[in-house]
């Protein structure tokens, strides 16, 4: 059988670019954040020859009949994003899912040991809620940006108040998260409840932010994802810079001028934010 090289294939280099962009943005201090990726069907069949299938079954904690037997490339636990680029084998793993979507089981990756990112669930979860509204979405990626953090002890932990706030600060927001962004009050990370109330918002958003914590973005792939974490971060980071004058706001984008940029862009605006 043809040796594989599963580092070699573009949906990995694409992991490992992207996971390595956001080391240098500062967003993942020590071993803060995770990513996952669901492998398209010809990708799994393009890598097989590489895997093992001889670690055992463990249990998620939820249930994701949707994606039964699905593959994933993630984070492994514990890992830190700044070796991802040059220990990619010892940092990543690619798990798949069992018949019922309950457990997974590691077939490549994490050569020194460990397992998938503690946020596997969560990841997985919004995976199937995302997946089950477009199947084009493939990537979940959870970071910790200071300024989206530096915003939760100030700003009210609501959809409305984050999201206008957001779209306030940068002309191109409503552009790239028409639907606003979702907030989840501060949860102990790493469990099934936090993973719920993520997916919950995930069914109407594309953006969950994690109160004192940090940011939950999904996507159709790599580029679109890091660009929308990248986009929430930066109008975050205005916001703060805007409440550090102490002057409070002057002039600010209207619901009228957002109502005009998603005509101009052909947008379905969340109007529920602008009530």
């Amino acid at each position: 059988m043809k040796k594989v090289n599963v580092l070699d294939q573009e949906f990995m280099q694409g992991f490992i670019h992207m996971a390595n962009d956001g080391w240098e943005q500062r967003w993942h201090e020590r071993n803060g954040g995770n990513l996952t990726y669901r492998m398209k069907e010809e990708e799994v069949e393009a890598c097989k020859a590489a895997f093992t299938y001889d670690q055992p079954w463990t249990d998620l904690g939820i249930t994701a009949a949707n994606l039964a037997g699905a593959y994933f490339v993630a984070t492994g636990s514990g890992k830190y994003f700044q070796n991802i680029l040059s220990k990619p084998e010892e940092s990543l793993c690619i798990a798949r899912l069992n018949e019922k979507g309950d457990a997974f089981q590691v077939v490549w990756g994490l050569t020194a040991g460990g397992r998938p990112t503690s946020e596997f669930p969560s990841h997985v979860m919004n995976h199937s809620v995302k997946t089950a509204i477009d199947p084009s979405y493939r990537v979940i990626y959870h970071a910790h940006p200071a300024n989206v953090i530096a915003l939760t002890f100030v700003l009210p932990l609501t959809d409305r108040d984050f999201t206008l706030a957001l779209w306030e600060s940068m002309t191109e927001c409503p552009v790239v998260f028409p639907a606003g962004v979702g907030v989840v009050p501060w949860m102990v990370p790493g469990g099934s409840d936090v993973a719920r109330a993520t997916s919950a918002l995930m069914k109407k958003y594309d953006v969950a932010i994690w109160a004192h914590h940090g940011l939950f973005c999904a996507g159709p792939d790599f580029d679109s994802t890091f660009g929308l974490m990248h986009t929430v971060e930066k109008a975050a980071e205005i916001r703060v810079k805007v409440l550090s004058c102490g002057m409070g706001i002057r002039q600010t984008i209207t619901a009228e001028d957002f109502r005009a940029v998603a005509e101009a862009f052909q947008l379905t605006l969340n109007e529920e934010m602008l009530k």
